[in-house]
């Protein structure tokens, strides 16, 4: 990420302003990564089939008397899969970020005047039933069937969970470690 702070301001609003961003980045991801651990945990309650299949994974691939490292979360893919349906039905931020276009364009049919405020409301995106198959259902097994088409990267308009292009979430690393983590342990580690 790249940070521009104007020359002609002093080395101490310099300082003030590079603060704030980073607070931004902290309570932003912190608060986000939190939120999700809940909304998972809800899910995963009111679904014990899809908890149990979580439960088993974590079993064979981490073991019964080990902990959750960094380097079992790549082979948890059917936790991972938890989490992107989590995010699909629950993102963290159901309108993302406003974009402001810089000169007036038409989508769909719409004038959008230059310098508008315009919000993709990706919880409407994510339940679309002409997107995805039974909207409403917490079914992680629609993220494994064939090759993945749904990432973080944003790529994909039909899954943003965390936005896209230069303005997707800052947070979006800290969360791509923290969330699998976080559950894994908690799902491992407690019954």
């Amino acid at each position: 990420m790249e940070i521009n702070l104007e020359d002609n301001q002093s080395p101490v609003d310099k300082n003030v302003a590079l603060k704030a961003i980073l607070m931004d980045i902290l309570i932003g991801g912190t608060d986000t990564t939190s939120t999700m651990v809940e909304w998972v945990m809800a899910e995963l309650l009111q679904n014990r089939n899809v908890m149990n299949k979580v439960i088993h994974e974590l079993t064979e691939v981490v073991g019964e008397d080990e902990m959750v490292e960094e380097h079992h979360l790549p082979k948890l893919k059917y936790l991972d899969a938890v989490i992107k349906e989590a995010l699909r039905l629950h993102p963290a931020l159901p309108l993302l970020v406003p974009r402001t276009p810089n000169a007036s364009c038409v989508v769909g049919g719409y004038v959008i005047p230059k310098g508008s405020n315009v919000f993709l409301n990706m919880g409407s995106i994510h339940r679309d039933p002409k997107i995805w198959d039974k909207p409403l259902e917490f079914r992680p097994e629609r993220f494994l069937e064939g090759p993945s088409k749904y990432d973080f990267s944003g790529n994909n308009f039909a899954y943003m969970p965390f936005g896209s292009g230069w303005r997707m979430c800052a947070g979006l690393a800290l969360a791509e470690r923290m969330l699998p983590y976080v559950l894994a342990s908690l799902l491992h580690s407690f019954k």
